[in-house]
């Protein structure tokens, strides 16, 4: 598992905050990972944006005896911004709420890594790729993202 761990690393440290072909978007954090994800839950809720759920992978995976090491999924959004998008295309719900991974990688760095909506819901074909939504879901990803990124 660790092989896989440091193999999945050195792929997303090729490309730090780039988005890649298949439209995820790679930073580095200065904070741990609970860190990171704490910064990202303060600046959503003072910007009015909806938690739905925080899942910590690492301590799934200690309750059955494995390591993946520090690795929190953060799932958030609001109806107002997701809703239209929906309208659009039904399908975009699948990919909504909006998702943040923080992982730390094999090398202890911490990671964060999201899909970007255009390309995440651009491939539906009802969402029309200069959606405002698009713009706005980027730009909070961003936003968010960037407050904790180095």
């Amino acid at each position: 598992m660790k092989h896989v761990l440091f193999a999945a690393s050195l792929a997303l440290a090729a490309a730090p905050g780039f988005a890649g072909d298949n439209g995820l978007v790679r930073k580095d954090s200065a904070m741990d990972v609970t860190e990171t994800v704490d910064a990202m839950v303060a600046s959503m809720q003072a910007a009015g944006i909806t938690v739905f759920a925080r899942v910590d992978h690492g301590a799934g995976a200690q309750s059955i005896g494995e390591d993946i090491g520090a690795s929190q999924l953060l799932i958030f959004g609001t109806p107002k911004v997701g809703t239209p998008a929906i309208q659009d295309d039904p399908v975009a719900g699948l990919y909504l709420p909006l998702k943040v991974l923080v992982f730390e990688n094999a090398m202890g760095d911490t990671r964060i890594v999201y899909q970007d909506p255009a390309a995440m819901l651009g491939a539906l074909g009802g969402v029309s790729e200069d959606a405002p939504y698009l713009r706005t879901m980027s730009g909070a990803l961003v936003r968010f993202t960037d407050t904790t990124a180095n």
